[in-house]
């Protein structure tokens, strides 16, 4: 569970969390993707995911000022003192479930990262300026891959359906603030509430992919304070096993 006492430096590590996580799941469509530019689309999108929990890391290593580095927060945490939410952490699947799934986060991720470029705080509003923009790119090609696919065949359809009935229930964590962010709020170093941006966002787009919403799910939660599901550990497993396997190497 969560147990970091600052809530700025929470606040940090659940979205630099929630980059590396996904970021690692992308990576793991390389060379399964279903075409050759998808592969290097993915993981140039993968990349940009890693650069900007790099960047988050490395101030949260400035922000708790015991000398930990990216390295520490990436290599060295269990997967309960991760903050990211639960709905990164879910399988691949096929490639349908995947563009729900991220088409799903980068709605949530450009509206946080455009409220961001007003924060107070320096490090963070001149990062979000750079995240903004990758994410930008982000969206609007996953966007055009879900409406290609729910709009397709009737099986592309079918696939696309279910992913995001699949993967509904987790979506609402991505928009629900913990509570210690409200302080960092009244103080102008983190953005403005994005719940409702974000809900008009989706909709609109699955309505042009001619996706039905589900109604009447049970919200999944609590990866923003370390209560995950059991997929978060089999990925963590795979990110940490050089640098477990050979503590202390450099290269």
């Amino acid at each position: 569970m969560n147990t970091v006492a600052d809530p700025l430096l929470a606040h940090v590590l659940r979205h630099g969390d929630r980059a590396l996580v996904l970021s690692q799941r992308l990576g793991q469509w390389i060379t399964h993707a279903p075409e050759l530019e998808e592969d290097m689309a993915l993981a140039n999108i993968s990349l940009d995911l890693l650069g900007q929990a790099r960047h988050l890391y490395t101030y949260a290593g400035e922000l708790e000022g015991q000398g930990h580095d990216e390295d520490h927060f990436a290599y060295w945490r269990t997967s309960t003192e991760f903050l990211n939410p639960l709905l990164v952490e879910q399988p691949n699947g096929d490639f349908a479930h995947t563009m729900i799934r991220q088409v799903l986060h980068d709605h949530a991720a450009l509206l946080y990262w455009q409220s961001m470029t007003t924060s107070r705080d320096q490090t963070l509003a001149a990062l979000a300026v750079r995240a903004r923009n990758e994410t930008e790119f982000h969206l609007r090609h996953c966007r055009g891959w879900v409406v290609r696919l729910g709009d397709g065949t009737d099986e592309s359809h079918r696939r696309a359906q279910a992913g995001l009935d699949a993967l509904w229930p987790y979506a609402e964590e991505l928009i629900t603030a913990p509570a210690d962010d409200a302080a960092l709020r009244s103080d102008g170093l983190i953005g403005d509430d994005i719940a409702d941006a974000w809900r008009a966002d989706v909709a609109a787009t699955m309505a042009e992919a001619t996706l039905t919403l589900p109604v009447g799910v049970t919200a999944q939660s609590g990866g923003w304070t370390g209560h995950h599901s059991e997929h978060l550990e089999g990925l963590l497993q795979e990110l940490q096993e050089v640098a477990s396997a050979f503590p202390g190497a450099k290269w």
